[in-house]
């Protein structure tokens, strides 16, 4: 049975990651005691419940 060369399945999956391109976080303003702070979309509940903290 014939076996097709590694060089093919390399190629693929480099041409594939070349495809992926990568977007920046989506920032968010949202007001922490009475201060307004940027944050990424998927933490703002994390920052709102006072899970994180921002000491600037």
């Amino acid at each position: 049975m014939a076996v097709p060369k590694r060089r093919l399945s390399r190629a693929r999956t480099r041409a594939r990651r070349a495809q992926w391109k990568a977007e920046p976080a989506t920032v968010v303003p949202v007001t922490v005691d009475g201060r307004t702070v940027h944050v990424p979309r998927r933490l703002v509940r994390a920052v709102q419940r006072g899970l994180l903290r921002f000491d600037a």
